[in-house]
């Protein structure tokens, strides 16, 4: 018998030849369909192809190089700029006063320890710092609070870092700052110096910003309950020396260091013992060891209110108590005016 032929309908020629030829027959009653669109964020033509793009990519590609090239350009300069600062502190290539004085530390090295503390902790808010002459000697007198003196310090970085001029202010310290070990060196490095009438007009005869804070270890060690309430201002002897030097006085209020060691108690026996004013007991010290030492993240302002004219007055007017009295009265209620002014327009103690 014959083997039997089998022979393929149309259909299955039809769709072994599409299979061949890579095509789809169509289906009767259908619609060809007709392009859709490309899919989202494929482009039409290549970005090269439109009008100014190689352009533009070349100048996006040229200003990262160039600032990669200012970002290694500015590393570069800072090494080398540490390295030389190195080399001169090593072989003693740098300059100080005869107060001790050293400018370039100062602003390299206290100043960047200190900024840290003044923007980022306690956010100080600095106003009228433009009171301060731009040129000549002028007298900052601020009050003092706080069990540890770093409004001190927070008035110096005000001034080094927001005086339109770039002053720098010199500080007068108590004798106990200049017997403490490592704490003498550093202040007089960063421009402290005794607080005595003979420093003090000598640094205002030459021009200088001198910062003073007569109410003394009265005013720093005073108990919380009497925060912000001024203790008396001595014997008006800052203003005899603004007189003879024939400086201004500007007066600056401190708002939020009172309460960064609030103070509580104060142990008379433990300051006899190690020759110090006070020994402050607060809710964290002693009683947390080191720990207590950290002050409270509070909201700092300090304001430099108008400057006070000493010029005017003769020569002799220094010697004048009732002029000193009135004069020393007058900065004290400017002072305590604007702390009462600060502390109602204050929202928080931390904020």
């Amino acid at each position: 018998m014959a083997d039997a032929k089998v022979i393929p309908f149309d259909d299955d020629r039809s769709r072994q030849s599409a299979q061949r030829t890579g095509r789809r027959r169509p289906v009767p009653g259908r619609r060809k369909a007709e392009p859709g669109p490309q899919p989202l964020g494929t482009p039409a033509a290549p970005v090269s192809a439109l009008p100014g793009a190689q352009e533009a990519v070349e100048r996006a590609s040229g200003a990262r190089a160039a600032d990669r090239q200012e970002q290694r350009g500015g590393w570069d300069r800072r090494i080398a700029g540490g390295l030389s600062f190195l080399r001169r502190r090593i072989t003693g290539e740098y300059d100080v006063d005869e107060f001790g004085y050293d400018k370039e530390l100062t602003d390299q090295v206290l100043m960047s320890i200190l900024r840290p503390f003044y923007d980022k902790y306690f956010r100080v808010e600095v106003k009228g710092v433009e009171n301060i002459p731009a040129e000549g000697g002028a007298l900052v007198v601020a009050n003092h609070s706080g069990t540890l003196p770093l409004d001190g310090l927070m008035m110096q970085v005000a001034v080094h870092d927001h005086h339109p001029a770039g002053r720098h202010l010199r500080l007068l310290a108590a004798d106990l700052v200049f017997m403490l070990p490592v704490v003498n060196e550093l202040a007089r490095k960063a421009g402290h110096t005794l607080a005595c009438s003979e420093d003090a007009q000598a640094l205002l005869e030459r021009g200088e910003v001198v910062g003073v804070m007569p109410e003394g270890f009265k005013g720093i060690g005073k108990p919380f309950g009497e925060r912000y309430k001024l203790q008396r201002f001595g014997r008006g002897g800052f203003v005899s020396t603004a007189l003879k030097a024939g400086t201004p006085i500007v007066p600056c209020s401190i708002v939020g260091a009172e309460e960064i060691y609030p103070m509580i108690g104060n142990s008379k026996t433990l300051a006899r013992l190690l020759g110090f004013p006070y020994f402050p007991i607060t809710p964290t010290f002693p009683w947390l060891g080191p720990a207590g030492l950290v002050p409270l993240p509070t909201k700092w302002t300090i304001q430099f209110g108008e400057p006070i004219p000493t010029d005017g007055y003769p020569p002799e007017a220094a010697e004048d108590p009732m002029l000193m009295f009135n004069l020393t009265d007058q900065v004290r209620e400017q002072i305590q005016h604007t702390l009462y002014k600060l502390l109602v327009q204050r929202r928080s103690v931390f904020f």
